[in-house]
């Protein structure tokens, strides 16, 4: 919310606006996009965050590589699950830059 300019608040603020008409009108439709890429990045850091807490036992698909493919030699089912986590990851992030850049153009 550091990004958005003084003057619009200050704006606001003097044509009789209230906390929430700042907060409403101001900070977050200028701050939304920003938002959203810290969003996109925290779930893309903890899909990878939650697959390599398989290794220590944590769950996941990162216990599914681990369990399946690497200690029994299973080709496989290493390679399906790299691949499960790629898409994933591409998709969160796909998803999450067509939010950004839609907001970017509404401005």
């Amino acid at each position: 919310m550091d990004e958005v300019e003084r003057g619009r608040i200050e704006a606001i603020q003097l044509m009789g606006g209230s906390l929430w008409h700042v907060i409403g009108k101001v900070l977050l439709p200028e701050a939304l996009q920003t938002i959203l890429a810290g969003v996109t990045l925290t779930v893309v850091l903890l899909i990878g965050f939650s697959s390599m807490a398989g290794v220590i036992g944590g769950g996941c698909l990162g216990d599914l590589a681990i369990r399946y493919g690497y200690q029994r030699f299973n080709d496989q089912a290493m390679a399906g699950t790299v691949v499960v986590l790629v898409i994933l990851v591409q998709g969160v992030q796909s998803i999450g830059d067509r939010l950004v850049r839609a907001l970017a153009h509404r401005r």
